[in-house]
């Protein structure tokens, strides 16, 4: 079984890339609890408080960065006017994104996100002090971070950061970035939503600072009746395309050997939870949701108070930077994988009833040099074996292997070894 490793040559540039900085990381936090509140209901034109102010720091982030790279980060800020129970006069959402064009198949996009709008008790309360440096401050520092690294960087594909607005009132971030996708034509290869993963002590007291949780949905929420019979005909319930990135972060941890291991929860979020990667699920593409190893709920979503010696409110010093970094730098690396890979086969049928051979049927991938076949036995979650073969096959049958008691799926691969993430195989789809 081949490594999903990228070969050699690549191998060596991102080991001379620098390391994600706690230090940089803090400094991002602290700029952002500046702002005061960055509720989405909050000022848009003061420059100093609010969530206008943030959203235009972020841009000119954003805007450095670019400079440096030679003009390699566009900045785009899509808006659109939402109206829910907790903004019932409408307000408008506005995200910021910074997107680096891939240098190969640009329509291909991988986007990284967190959220910058911050609340506290009343989710309606607009004005008050809301610093939100856990929630959701963590996720964009990384995500500049990430932009930071990478943009010193040449990408096959098109990596989006994006820094969302509503989250907190209701996932608009989110919708406005699907919305954003479809209108575009993105083929979104997957999104790496991170809220809350700056902290590693818990609301009892544990320490977790060993892995991350990764979210991921099986039963997917795009999906109709007949494809959803179809999936659970076919036994694909673990692996969804969502599933699928979800594993690919567990395999990238797993050889990357970061200091953080990933957690794969197999559920959209958590218990009775969402964000902002809920949207895109919804849109049909494949989105994660990192999230910390354990919570604090005293630091989530808080008036900022001292009660019988309890202390409330999402305040710096209940963070862990060099933790974020670990997170970061796992985010990172998933991101290289993904952006040097071509898209995954859109459909893989599988052929072999009442046999004891498999034939395997895949789309062909536009610009793919060769396809690898993963296959495991039926009653294991990871996939065990693998065979490539030349990008100009579309098929090939695996002697031997009875499909009753085996899960098989396709991904396609770059002519630099990048592989996509792997489409699961089964019945041929309904139409």
């Amino acid at each position: 079984m081949k490594s999903l490793l990228l070969p050699l040559p690549a191998l060596a540039l991102i080991a001379a890339a620098p390391a994600p900085q706690p230090a940089a990381l803090r400094a991002t936090v602290e700029k952002l609890v500046s702002f005061g509140t960055r509720h989405s209901a909050s000022s848009t034109t003061d420059p100093k408080r609010g969530i206008g102010a943030a959203r235009n720091w972020a841009a000119g982030e954003f805007q450095k960065l670019s400079a440096g790279c030679g003009g390699c980060i566009t900045i785009d800020r899509p808006s659109a006017r939402f109206e829910g129970p907790r903004a019932p006069n409408g307000v408008v959402i506005e995200d910021v994104l910074g997107i680096q064009r891939g240098t190969g198949s640009p329509d291909n996009v991988v986007i990284v996100s967190g959220h910058i709008d911050s609340r506290n008790s009343d989710p309606m309360d607009a004005t008050s002090e809301a610093p939100g440096a856990n929630d959701d401050g963590s996720g964009v520092a990384l995500v500049l971070e990430a932009a930071r690294i990478l943009s010193k960087e040449k990408h096959e594909a098109t990596i989006v950061y994006a820094v969302l607005s509503g989250e907190e009132q209701g996932l608009w971030g989110g919708k406005l970035l699907a919305d954003t996708a479809k209108a575009r034509g993105w083929t979104v290869l997957g999104m790496l939503n991170n809220d809350i993963v700056g902290n590693t002590k818990g609301q009892d007291g544990r320490i977790v600072a060993d892995r991350v949780r990764v979210f991921s949905e099986g039963a997917r929420a795009s999906e109709d009746l007949a494809t959803a019979k179809w999936r659970r005909a076919s036994g694909g319930e673990d692996d969804s395309s969502s599933r699928a990135l979800a594993k690919r972060v567990g395999d990238v941890a797993a050889a990357n050997k970061s200091g953080v291991a990933a957690f794969l929860v197999r559920r959209p979020d958590r218990f009775g939870r969402g964000g902002d990667h809920t949207p895109l699920l919804e849109a049909g593409y494949p989105a994660v949701r990192f999230t910390v190893g354990v919570e604090n709920y005293d630091a989530q979503h808080q008036n900022l108070r001292t009660e019988g010696g309890r202390v409330y409110g999402d305040t710096i010093d209940r963070m862990d930077f060099p933790y974020l970094a670990k997170v970061t730098a796992l985010n990172i690396a998933v991101l290289r994988q993904l952006a040097s890979a071509p898209a995954a086969p859109v459909s893989v049928v599988l052929e072999g009833a009442v046999a004891t051979d498999t034939t395997v049927k895949w789309t062909a991938v536009p610009g793919a040099a060769g396809y690898r076949i993963r296959w495991r036995r039926a009653d294991r979650p990871n996939w065990e074996t693998s065979r490539d073969v030349t990008g100009g096959q579309t098929s090939e049958t695996l002697k031997g292997i009875i499909v009753d008691d085996t899960f098989i799926g396709v991904s396609a691969l770059s002519a630099s070894g990048g592989e996509s993430l792997v489409t699961f195989g089964g019945l041929a789809p309904p139409k």
